[in-house]
């Protein structure tokens, strides 16, 4: 998609949340334009009328790769434990029971890290390329069935939100309550999933929502204690690093980061790799004609694109410098990875999808360092299994009119999706 220059420089504000409701053509040219006139501008914060949420003074936003890695690879100088996924301050309980490891810095982030990483053993990994595999077929054999829908609900969504809750032993008559669950936490800024007329409720919809599936996850884990089986609940609960072990708390607060990580992000790659596929027909015919040796960048390239996370923020520990610029002590800094994964000193002719691209050193899963997305190969083979059974099974899907996006500036988001499937 090309760029569109509606906006000047001194009109952009990435902190009003109109901006981000703006035709992406729009945003997109927005963003070129502060790569190019001002790459590393300072906002006020977004103002949310939310009861303990606080706007701060306000906040550098990077919008260029370079810099962006330039603060990945320093946690110790841009640390995340006061806050990554909200540019307010939510204080350490909120940020704790949203975002787990995304909100801690070492050594408490690497002991948590390793504790579940152990977790993933290699029998536990086969298992759930298994079940990867038979959840693509089972939401192949519906669409089938119906001859469309809405991709979102009825394949994209279906199948990260069925292969985490197989994986962490949640039961099928829970996966509703998982699905909108994650909805509110990260769509509470859209009509849709919670009502924002009135502030009080809009903090208690998110906070109901992340009760719900603490609770649910720590039930099963104080069962599984006593009674495992061999889902990833109960390699957690009974994983022991250095003597330490999972609390209650951490599990639940992983399960939460899991579920709306692990489920949102993932599908929306895959509504958007649809709809980009559709949008491109040669580079369609491209993978389609030889599959299995092009998934491997087309993947990439479709994340590239989607930036399903549009940002992460982090802190500064200490005065430093940034693209020359002198960044204090306590400063905010916003990465947008939908800026870098865009930016012309890397990316050549970056509008351009092109499931070919090499190399594309994207920031899709985040920059790196400590906080590289843990769940990036299991979302890579969801998204290559669930074209390569669409590919197979049913060629010619294609979507129809335009997304309808989320209202966020937090996750680049499709919340329906309509396709058919041509005969």
């Amino acid at each position: 998609m090309k760029p569109v220059h509606a906006l000047s420089l001194d009109q952009i504000n990435l902190s009003d949340i109109d901006f981000w409701t703006r035709p992406l053509a729009e945003r997109e040219g927005a963003f070129a334009t502060l790569r190019a006139e001002n790459p590393l501008p300072f906002f006020p914060e977004p103002v949310i009328d939310i009861p303990g949420i606080v706007a701060g003074r306000g906040y550098h936003a990077v919008t260029k790769f370079d810099d962006i890695l330039e603060v990945s690879k320093n946690p110790q100088l841009y640390c995340s434990g006061f806050g990554a996924p909200s540019i307010q301050d939510t204080g350490a309980e909120f940020n704790e029971f949203f975002g787990s490891m995304i909100n801690m810095d070492d050594p408490r982030h690497a002991r948590l890290r390793k504790i579940v990483a152990s977790g993933f053993t290699p029998r536990m990994l086969k298992k759930v390329e298994d079940d990867v595999q038979r959840a693509a077929q089972e939401i192949v054999d519906d669409l089938l069935k119906a001859g469309g829908g809405d991709f979102v609900t009825d394949v994209a969504a279906r199948l990260p939100l069925k292969v985490i809750c197989d994986m962490m032993g949640i039961p099928e008559a829970d996966y509703e309550t998982v699905f909108k669950c994650s909805n509110v936490i990260l769509g509470a800024g859209d009509s849709e999933y919670v009502d924002q007329t009135d502030p009080n409720q809009i903090i208690h919809s998110i906070l109901q929502a992340g009760g719900d599936l603490h609770g649910m996850v720590t039930e099963l884990g104080k069962y599984r204690r006593e009674h495992p089986t061999d889902d990833l609940t109960s390699a957690l609960v009974n994983a022991e690093v250095d003597g330490e072990r999972l609390t209650d708390q951490e599990l639940g607060s992983f399960f939460i980061l899991l579920v709306v990580a692990g489920n949102e992000t993932t599908r929306n790659a895959i509504s958007h790799g649809l709809h980009l596929l559709t949008q491109n027909p040669e580079q369609r015919a491209i993978l389609a004609a030889d599959f299995d040796a092009v998934s491997a960048t087309a993947v990439e390239e479709i994340v590239r694109v989607a930036s399903p996370v549009i940002f992460m923020r982090r802190t500064a520990t200490a005065d430093a410098l940034l693209r020359g610029r002198a960044i204090n002590q306590g400063d905010k800094l916003v990465m947008f990875y939908w800026s870098a994964n865009r930016d012309e000193a890397v990316f050549p002719d970056p509008y351009r999808f092109d499931v070919r691209r090499t190399p594309n050193p994207h920031v899709g899963f985040g920059g790196p360092g400590p906080h590289f997305c843990l769940g990036a190969h299991l979302a890579r083979r969801e998204i290559t299994v669930m074209f390569r059974e669409l590919f197979a099974r049913v060629p010619n899907i294609a979507t129809t009119g335009e997304p309808e996006r989320l209202r966020s500036m937090f996750i680049n988001g499709i919340k329906h999706l309509d396709c058919e499937i041509a005969a």
